[in-house]
């Protein structure tokens, strides 16, 4: 059951583990196929992580194949999945995430970049891990958003598959690098952000260029722009 998306993520686990963004037990992936999702078990060291361990839930949190519990966050995933149409979820207590989560409210725009992510990286509200009421305030941090920031406590990043939410997790951590070394610089208020307008210009120019495809190089004589 879930065969390919139970290797996904434990292939997933154990690159993030390497890469330095998850740390023993401390993160959890999901990935979604129709009204089942293979996440990642409670109590996995992610850098071991086997595919024959992954879990099946479905989406009412109800075991259905592994011989092992999910994640004792499985309704952060369950409530990002319901509400928000994403194909997986990445959990992870990323070291500068972690750190901008003990000092914000709201990561600001401090890069063009972010408006990948929809822009402002929001900070949910501490709450218990594994509780409903986490779940809940993770869930509402998403609301248009790749990525949210959980107070004292990590990232979740989101993505229409697995390796968009991956990718976002890599990019949040980056994010949040960025600020503290400009803010460890020049204090908080020397931060320089993105204002809305600067924000809806860099949007023009990604549509106006193609942002983010690849275009063939222009024949002699013609024009490159």
């Amino acid at each position: 059951m879930l065969d390919a998306e139970r290797h996904a993520v434990a292939e997933a686990s154990r690159a993030l583990a390497a890469d330095g963004l998850v740390s023993a037990t401390g993160g959890n992936v999901s990935v979604r196929r129709g009204e089942l999702v293979a996440v990642t078990p409670t109590g996995a060291r992610l850098g071991d992580l086997d595919a024959a361990d992954v879990a099946v839930i479905d989406l009412d949190g109800v075991h259905r194949h592994g011989p092992l519990a999910a994640t004792s966050e499985r309704d952060l995933h369950l409530g990002a999945y319901r509400r928000h149409d994403v194909g997986a979820v990445v959990h992870s207590h990323a070291i500068a995430a972690t750190a901008v989560a003990c000092l914000l409210t709201e990561l600001p725009v401090v890069h063009y970049e972010m408006l990948l992510l929809g822009g402002t990286v929001r900070v949910a509200p501490f709450a218990p891990f594994g509780s409903p009421e986490l779940a809940g305030l993770v869930t509402d941090a998403l609301d248009g958003r790749q990525a949210a920031l959980l107070a004292n406590h990590g990232l979740v990043a989101v993505g229409a598959d697995l390796d968009a939410a991956v990718a976002n997790t890599h990019r949040t951590e980056w994010f949040c690098e960025l600020y503290l070394r400009a803010a460890g610089a020049a204090g908080p208020d020397g931060v320089r952000t993105l204002d809305a307008a600067q924000q809806d210009a860099v949007v023009a120019a990604a549509i106006a260029r193609g942002y983010g495809a690849t275009h063939a190089a222009p024949t002699p004589g013609e024009s490159s722009r």
